[in-house]
């Protein structure tokens, strides 16, 4: 909420300019080779930025795809559909065996079944930035800011991973070397793993996010996108636990993200989506209310049921038994056989 309020007395025109400025310092001299890594999904905003920074910019980005095993189709033909906008892009399979390990891990230890992939997103473009020697690495969103985090990182124009950021932000405080006592090896890790400081001081790593810089909102980004690439949203209406149909699209274990986020935090996906909604107001807060308390606390469909048992090899005892072990039980109560929220949105 700060950070939305402070957008309505950024000069954007300042900081376009100073974009600009960082955006020529990367620029190749010799078009010989790519100006900037941009890390893509094929969302709506990773669509956004790779088409603002080839057509509006005139740069020549490489995208970089961390693949989720669990991809769906409609995540599959918008990525396609970003590659359209005419760049080259590398899709990054990580090895399956030791995903899918990591992945039930995350769940146990974490809560997170998409542990590896909140990895993979932050190391991947990083390596693939030092093997191709392209130092300007460009970042979509400031998740600390934009969903609420640590407010320190407020004012962040991008970061180069001072020492402890990599293993607060994006492994959990849980760094690899805590991974070792579960049976994997640094070979197993090894795309999971951030460049040595000595690799990224050679080729002169710096990551930068586009919300610094320009006035990023999500479904202004959708629109822009449907208008001007043809990114499509999810066909067969709104997704699970949300009233919204065009954020979050290329996971097939998405609803059990945010399933267990409602059971650790007591707020689900429709909190978020009618959060943002609110902030830039699109509905008004009573609205919101409403769209939280019909569609919060909505459990995941049977096909997603059946697809994460299938998928990460779990028996239902084993899922149940995850859920309730990350239940938070200073917000969640029992009433009968049933478990509700001790106090809801109002």
């Amino acid at each position: 909420c700060t950070n939305n309020k402070m957008k309505d007395e950024i000069d954007w025109d300042k900081k376009k300019k100073e974009f600009i400025q960082i955006i020529e310092k990367y620029r190749s001299k010799n078009h010989n080779n790519y100006d900037c890594i941009i890390p893509v999904s094929g969302g709506k905003d990773s669509t956004y930025q790779t088409y603002v920074m080839k057509e509006e910019f005139g740069l020549n980005p490489l995208a970089v795809n961390f693949h989720p095993l669990d991809q769906t189709e409609i995540g599959k033909k918008n990525l396609e559909n970003l590659k359209k906008i005419g760049v080259d892009c590398i899709e990054f399979t990580a090895n399956p065996k030791t995903y899918l390990k990591l992945a039930r891990y995350g769940l146990t230890e974490l809560g997170d079944f998409q542990w590896p992939e909140h990895i993979g997103i932050f190391t991947i473009p990083v390596q693939i930035a030092v093997n191709y020697n392209v130092p300007l690495v460009m970042d979509g969103e400031n998740a600390e800011v934009e969903y609420g985090g640590d407010p320190s990182s407020e004012n962040d124009k991008g970061y180069k991973f001072k020492d402890g950021d990599l293993d607060k932000y994006a492994f959990s405080n849980k760094p690899l070397e805590y991974w070792f006592d579960h049976g994997f090896t640094k070979q197993d890790l090894s795309h999971y793993m951030h460049p040595t400081d000595e690799e990224s001081s050679r080729v002169k790593i710096e990551r930068h996010y586009m919300t610094y810089y320009t006035d990023w909102r999500p479904q202004s980004n959708y629109y822009y996108c449907v208008e001007n690439t043809g990114f499509q949203a999810k066909p067969d209406g709104r997704s699970e636990g949300t009233f919204s149909k065009y954020a979050s699209l290329d996971d097939q274990i998405d609803p059990w993200h945010f399933y267990f986020m409602l059971l650790k935090f007591g707020t689900g996906r429709a909190t978020n989506d009618a959060a943002h909604e609110v902030r830039e107001e699109l509905i008004t807060r009573d609205e919101a209310v409403r769209l939280v308390r019909r569609y919060d606390a909505e459990f995941p469909s049977e096909k997603s049921y059946k697809f994460i048992l299938e998928y990460c090899d779990f028996t239902e005892e084993e899922l149940w038994s995850a859920c309730e072990r990350w239940r938070n039980l200073k917000l969640w109560e029992k009433k009968g056989n049933d478990w509700v929220l001790r106090q809801q949105v109002t």
